[in-house]
């Protein structure tokens, strides 16, 4: 008795199909959930700045000072290290662990211009007061990092974002004339959100593609790159196409591609 055997060269067109057709769902499921991820980071810049806005205006309803500028704070907290670390000295005993510095009492929130690795400024100080009083959540060593000029960093002295590399600075800056980066406005104190700088105490560096700074703006303000309370760096045709740091009418670049924009937010502390 001879057995038969069946041979199969190989996969049936329906076969082939099926694998295609599970290549696609797998490759399509892939996507729209780094789309979802992505969709998720980007919304968490408005409840990121909601949640901060509330703590700055708790601090202030508590303390009657705004964070980092407390001209009594170590009377509260103690001081911070040693005189070197505070820009100046109240007398306050050390508490190092639990310390802070004594700003000026003026107003706003300034930095020290220029500031060594290691030495305090009132927009570092700023997170540390809120982080002390239990308003935010976080470790802000108060200080400046790294041997560059200013340098504020997400997770050391500033807080992250769930957008990569990104996070949240604080800053006094008035009337702006502006220049080749930033539009010519009134911004007072403010927030800045976008990737660290080696050059700056505050990230502003481009975080978010012009199409997402856009859906930003929209749903915060007026979906105008230089105007309202949302206003964007890098206006020069990178993430704005604005003819000048005056125009104000100027759009979001919609076609361009990549990171290009980082936001300042006037009068938002």
């Amino acid at each position: 008795m001879t057995k038969s055997h069946r041979s199969r060269a190989g996969f049936t067109i329906i076969e082939l199909s099926i694998v295609v057709v599970i290549l696609g769902l797998l490759t399509g499921g892939i996507l729209m959930g780094q789309s979802l991820i992505r969709s998720a980071e980007i919304r968490s810049v408005i409840s990121d700045y909601q949640k901060y806005s509330s703590a700055v205006k708790q601090f202030r309803d508590q303390y009657n000072a705004l964070p980092g500028n407390m001209a009594n704070a170590t009377s509260v907290w103690g001081r911070l290290n040693s005189n070197a670390d505070c820009i100046t000295n109240s007398g306050a005993a050390i508490n190092g662990a639990d310390g802070t510095c004594d700003g000026s009492g003026n107003g706003g929130v300034a930095g020290i211009w220029p500031l060594a690795a290691g030495k305090s400024g009132e927009t570092f100080q700023f997170w540390r007061q809120l982080k002390l009083a239990g308003m935010i959540v976080g470790n802000f060593t108060g200080v400046s990092v790294g041997a560059e000029t200013l340098k504020g960093y997400p997770g050391i002295n500033v807080p992250t974002s769930r957008i990569r590399n990104s996070g949240w600075g604080a800053r006094s800056m008035g009337v702006y004339a502006g220049d080749t980066v930033v539009f010519a406005a009134d911004y007072g104190n403010m927030f800045t959100f976008g990737v660290a700088s080696p050059f700056d105490d505050c990230p502003n560096e481009p975080a978010l593609t012009p199409q997402e700074a856009w859906q930003l703006d929209t749903k915060m303000d007026d979906g105008k790159p230089g105007t309202g309370k949302v206003i964007t760096r890098y206006w020069n045709n990178a993430c704005a196409t604005a003819a000048s740091n005056t125009d104000y009418s100027a759009s979001y670049n919609l076609s361009g591609n990549g990171n290009q924009c980082a936001f300042y937010f006037p009068h938002s502390i």
